[in-house]
């Protein structure tokens, strides 16, 4: 068989050229994304759509929701993140448990220690320390902190049922209120800005369990999970635009996504999905799981836009590395937006999503 050409006008061809990615002493962030761009192949072409997609979103004033998995508060990732929360990037917050509790060590001025993962796990536990990888911290950090939450949540043990949002509002108040360093923790730059943060799985970390801890001494306050996704879908039934930028996956990736099958599935109201998707990630879709699912799998649920498709945009890169660089671009190349205050407003939402649904 002959050799099938391409000809010059093949829609194969036209797109723009590979470019060999030359690079320079002192380069800028925002050079090295022009570079990724220019190159437009693998994981470093993902990453620079993802860079110009989220400019997009902030442009169009999009209600920016951000998930959190992974451990990436320990890791240092959180600092990225509050500089984004301050410059009204990112309006609300679904996290693990786990990213809230560890963020408050740095508030609290605790150490965590860089380690080796090659280490002699046995050795550690016999010295009171516990690793997250390559991260240590001290048994005396944990009861630390526990002693600071359990602290802050006393005062309000008789509240009842509240959802996740009030929660961390009240820990972000305390944090900003008593802590050495409240301006390294994301949950008391949250309760400055009056940005939402909620927790798919409150029982699912040592906030939780010291939450849980206070009912044996009679205390009352406790999670209402109904509210939180009550609360999440009303914030995205109340915005124009929504779209995320999900730092990995699980639980509240989910938690973020089905606020559209809430909306159209259970309460008869369809807004068409979401409009904005970047997902950084290292989970897979072959799986099956959430955590690798794509946008397309999405779209099937009605989560995501079907018309929106070149607003999505999945990087298979650890978190640690292209989340930084996506968000030192977006603040090197956009001005601070005002902060939408969203926590000052979700009684309004409420009322608003409650209306529509009846």
């Amino acid at each position: 068989m002959p050799k099938k050409v391409c000809p010059g006008n093949c829609k194969y061809l036209s797109g723009p050229a590979v470019e060999p990615q030359r690079l320079k002493q002192g380069m800028s962030v925002e050079e090295l994304v022009s570079i990724y761009r220019r190159s437009g192949a693998f994981n470093g072409g993902r990453l620079a759509e993802a860079c110009d997609l989220f400019l997009k979103m902030i442009d169009e004033d999009v209600t920016i929701a951000l998930t959190l998995t992974g451990a990436m508060t320990p890791a240092g990732l959180g600092g990225a993140i509050i500089s984004a929360m301050e410059a009204g990037f990112i309006d609300f917050i679904i996290s693990t448990g786990a990213n809230l509790y560890h963020d408050l060590h740095f508030a609290l001025g605790q150490k965590l220690t860089q380690g080796d993962f090659r280490v002699d796990d046995e050795e550690l536990f016999k010295h009171g320390v516990e690793r997250i990888y390559d991260i240590f911290i001290t048994e005396r950090m944990l009861l630390e902190t526990d002693a600071f939450v359990t602290s802050s949540l006393k005062k309000y043990s008789g509240m009842g049922q509240i959802s996740t949002s009030r929660l961390h509002r009240i820990l972000g108040e305390e944090v900003n209120a008593v802590s050495a360093r409240p301006e390294l923790s994301i949950l008391g730059v949250a309760a400055k800005h009056d940005i939402p943060v909620f927790t798919s799985s409150p029982g699912d970390s040592s906030i939780g369990m010291n939450l849980a801890a206070l009912k044996l001494k009679g205390g009352t306050l406790s999670i209402d999970p109904d509210l939180d996704v009550l609360e999440t879908t009303a914030i995205v039934h109340s915005s124009p635009k929504n779209g995320a930028l999900e730092i990995g996956g699980g639980s509240p990736k989910n938690f973020y996504m089905q606020t559209q099958p809430v909306l159209w599935q259970i309460l008869g109201i369809n807004k068409g999905g979401h409009d904005y998707f970047i997902q950084i990630t290292t989970d897979s879709p072959q799986w099956g799981g959430l955590s690798g699912a794509t946008p397309s799998e999405a779209i099937s649920w009605g989560k995501l836009d079907p018309k929106g498709k070149k607003n999505h945009v999945v990087v298979y890169c650890d978190a640690t590395i292209a989340v930084p660089i996506l968000l030192s671009f977006s603040l090197s190349e956009r001005k601070p937006r005002p902060q939408k205050r969203i926590f000052q407003k979700l009684d309004g939402m409420m009322q608003d999503l409650r209306a529509s649904a009846k």
